[in-house]
């Protein structure tokens, strides 16, 4: 979240840091070739040039995140080592000049006593880390922490020098100045146990501390757990750094890399506040733990290679051996080391991703044994979470029924993002992970792994819908089947039996009287035609319960014209078609049954004021659209009886139902129909 307003305070401090470190070098600049005694002999402006990154980080954090806990203190701390640089520069010039400047004392005090400082302020900056103290028991071990380094640094403040060494050479360099004025004498006695006590409870602090980030880090979710994942980065490439100076034997190059490990906290730090995603930290873990250990691998060698063959050989082996040595050994160990130790480190970071066949192949494998839906997709939620190590997967795939088949392992977390499951460019379901952690930021390669695992997934899922489906359909078929034969018996029986039999039953009594009672006999003939007229109009009901008559006396666009105009409430509808031909029988009956059911729907449910139907023709298929500009329908609504006839109508004829509400308002109902050849060529 970043706010619009300029951190006035921090671009404050941040000029105070330029213009403290611009008096540092000038002071430094003063000081002749007087010999330095050791504890001033590094000039302050390096130490005063360490604050300066923290200051500006400080300040990008603030810009970013106004009045953020983190912001405030990486400005303290940036600030703390400007002071302590400029007042190394300071005491420096007094020494050089061998008088006491004014506040020389107070500098003094400043640069070997509140400095200590410094291990406060950053664990401050750990606990803090990434939004203010922790809660419950962390917040409290935390305080604790603090509680216990600040009483260190307190014990360290009043007692009095274990190093009278440097009070005389204080002395002599600048009469009178001191560099205890806080000390308390009665402490003279028990100096050193009192500053062994400051230190107990320094280093205790310390590492209460680092247990609480700790502690943090394991109970961290999501996008918190991603911004941690930034500080463990940090931690490891300040131990390679500060290892890889206590092995280098320049002081150039041991003064560069212990400043990088200082200043690769802050840094990592600010981009998890910032902008954590700016680069994937799954990819600087793995590739720091990977060089990291080829280095430790390569030096350890070396050194009990060097051992044995010192041992073996003396001082028959030259230097320029050694060095040949060393570098034919890295160059035979790197290649094999590089692979095995990235596939290891990979495997731990990131789970099995980087062998996709395996993945492929054993969830394969998992498919064939099985032909249940629930358990192939429970599969494949169990080898996405197993191929990319994730802490929580749910799969879902959407039935023709409107029915929806879930799949889910571990914990849901609170923030997540979903990729379709696709089928022949049908989106037939989907897939969703954790938006947030290491092993969730997925490289192009991931992405195939993924594909290559949903797309089995899917193909294997939709085989055994089709073939649920195909048992299904053909169960309907044979209900209806039976149905309908049992309806028509019903008619048959029921209906048209008893009024024929009543029609002969008249007949023959008309028969009977015509000759003796002619005006009876015209009676019943009349009532026979009424009868005979009834039976009619029932085999008129069945005949169009098997296929609408206006089908064969208008055609397709003609029946649904009739029916849309014969529509007395409801929306106007009005009825379009370019198709040029006669269509196969089933597909118009089909089509007749689709257009009137959402018509009906429209009416009924709606709201509409129009409502429009289309045929066209594309490619050997009917394309039946109906649209209205109705209230929609809820995208929370399960799919009712009247969708779900629908989709079984195109489906027996092989094809598709799309029902979509577009942003404008209104429902379209868009059937495709397969023609397999016109009505003509059949």
């Amino acid at each position: 979240m970043r706010t619009s307003r300029v951190p006035v305070g921090a671009l404050t401090a941040l000029g105070a840091g330029l213009a403290l470190f611009t008096a540092a070098v000038l002071l430094d600049l003063r000081v002749g070739r007087t010999p330095m005694p050791d504890w001033a002999a590094e000039p302050g402006w390096t130490y005063a040039a360490m604050g300066l990154p923290q200051l500006a980080l400080g300040t990008v954090v603030l810009w970013h995140r106004r009045r953020h806990p983190l912001g405030c203190a990486m400005m303290t701390l940036g600030l703390l080592w400007v002071l302590d640089g400029l007042a190394q520069s300071y005491v420096r010039l007094a020494v050089d000049g061998h008088e006491a400047l004014p506040g020389l004392t107070a500098v003094l005090w400043f640069l070997f006593r509140f400095t200590a400082v410094l291990p406060l302020a950053a664990a401050a900056i750990l606990l803090i880390f990434p939004e203010g103290l922790p809660r419950g028991r962390a917040r409290r071990a935390g305080w604790t922490s603090l509680g216990l380094m600040a009483a260190g640094l307190v014990l360290f403040v009043v007692v009095p020098s274990t190093h009278p060494e440097i009070d005389r050479e204080v002395a002599a360099a600048a009469p009178g100045a001191s560099t205890d004025p806080t000390s308390i004498g009665t402490l003279a006695p028990v100096a050193d146990e009192v500053h062994a006590l400051a230190w107990v409870l320094g280093v205790a602090g310390f590492v209460l501390a680092l247990l609480t980030v700790v502690a943090r880090y394991r109970a961290s979710r999501d996008r918190e757990r991603e911004q941690m994942r930034w500080l463990a980065w940090a931690v490891l490439a300040m131990v390679l750094l500060i290892a890889t100076s206590m092995l280098v034997d320049v002081t150039i190059l041991n003064n560069v890399f212990l400043g990088a490990a200082l200043l690769v906290g802050p840094l990592a730090m600010t981009i998890a506040i910032v902008r954590p995603d700016v680069v994937s930290v799954e990819n600087l873990l793995v590739r720091t733990l990977v060089y990291g250990g080829i280095t430790v691998v390569i030096v350890l060698v070396d050194i009990l290679v060097l051992a044995l063959l010192s041992a073996t050989l003396g001082d028959a082996f030259g230097q320029r051996q050694v060095v040949v040595l060393v570098l034919l050994l890295a160059a035979i160990l790197y290649g094999p080391l590089r692979l095995r130790i990235e596939a290891w480190v990979r495997q731990l970071v990131l789970g099995e991703r980087r062998d996709p066949y395996d993945v492929v192949a054993s969830l394969a494998s998992t498919l064939e044994r099985t032909d249940d839906d629930g358990a192939q997709l429970g599969a494949v939620a169990e080898a996405v979470a197993a191929a990319f190590g994730l802490s929580w997967v749910q799969v879902e795939v959407d039935r023709s029924a409107g029915e929806r088949l879930v799949a889910s392992r571990g914990t849901r977390p609170a923030e997540v993002r979903s990729f379709p499951v696709t089928y022949r460019s049908t989106t037939i379901g989907r897939i969703t992970l954790p938006a947030h952690g290491v092993r969730n930021q997925l490289t192009a390669r991931d992405e195939i792994v993924l594909a290559d695992l949903v797309r089995q997934a899917a193909g294997a899922i939709r085989a055994s819908q089709l073939s649920d489906e195909l048992q299904r359909s053909r169960e309907r078929l044979v209900l209806a089947r039976e149905e309908e034969r049992r309806r028509i018996r019903r008619d048959l029986h029921d209906g048209l039996g008893p009024s024929l039999s009543a029609v002969v039953f008249r007949l023959e009594s008309a028969r009977l009287t015509i000759g003796t009672d002619p005006e009876s006999a015209d009676v019943q003939l009349t009532e026979t035609r009424e009868v005979v007229q009834e039976i009619i109009k029932d085999v008129r009901r069945l005949v169009h319960d098997l296929r609408p008559p206006a089908l064969d006396d208008r055609g397709l666009v003609g029946a649904l014209t009739q029916l849309a105009e014969h529509s007395d409430t409801g929306p106007t509808i009005r009825v379009r078609s370019d198709l040029d031909g006669s269509l196969p029988a089933a597909v118009e009956v089909a089509a007749f049954r689709i257009a009137a059911e959402a018509m009906n729907n429209t009416r009924r449910h709606a709201r509409a004021r129009t409502c429009s139907v289309s045929l066209t023709s594309e490619a050997d298929t009917l394309v039946l659209e109906i649209a209205d500009d109705g209230i929609g329908i809820p995208a929370e609504a399960r799919s009712g009886v009247g969708l779900v006839s629908l989709r079984e109508r195109a489906a027996e004829l092989g094809g598709t139902i799309d029902l979509r509400c577009p942003p404008e308002g209104g429902t379209t109902v868009t059937a495709r129909l397969p023609l397999h050849g016109r009505a003509g060529h059949e």
